[in-house]
């Protein structure tokens, strides 16, 4: 119904204005905010927060959605190390698999195949924080074994190694 509306006010390119949003068209995108890590990040264990890939947004409306993006380059013990991970919004962990016996939940797992390699792992979510607080979204990691982040296990010099990026993002949307 509400296309019709749309598309009767002359909008046929699919662009969403203030008057459509009256309408009840939501999801303009009000504001970004990314965070992409450059250095690199070496832990083990359970729920560790992985050191500056974070970000703050305000919503502006607590009916606002955010959407996070995020892009995670890691490595680890070849053929051994596992890594989960989730995001979590201040200190609740979101956007995870449900629960089932003692399996570890996240929103990817990592299985790294060797020392002189990295792989990449990406993940979405829309999230309704219903605040107009500054919200803080951070991805943790759990590994059986080291994990490396935007680096190989090895990390020897050479041009073979890789050092990467890891990157979050936050972006709201109109409710």
């Amino acid at each position: 119904m509400a296309l019709t509306r749309i598309v009767s006010r002359g909008i046929t390119d699919g662009t969403i204005t203030s008057a459509n949003l009256a309408l009840g068209v939501g999801g303009k995108v009000l504001q970004v905010v990314s965070t992409t890590k450059t250095d690199t990040f070496t832990g083990n264990g359970f729920g560790i927060d992985v050191t500056g890939l974070s970000v703050s947004i305000t919503p502006s409306s607590a009916s606002n959605k955010i959407l996070i993006l995020i892009n995670i380059t890691g490595g680890g013990v070849g053929g051994t190390n596992t890594a989960q991970y989730r995001l979590v919004r201040g200190s609740t962990a979101i956007y995870l698999g449900d629960a089932s016996g003692s399996r570890e939940r996240g929103f990817t797992s990592f299985l790294s195949v060797d020392q002189f390699s990295t792989g990449s792992t990406s993940g979405n979510f829309l999230d309704s924080p219903a605040t107009t607080s500054s919200t803080t979204y951070k991805v943790t990691v759990t590994s059986n074994n080291t994990v490396f982040i935007n680096r190989t296990k090895d990390d020897v010099d050479d041009l073979l190694r890789q050092r990467a990026a890891s990157t979050i993002t936050a972006i709201e949307i109109a409710g």
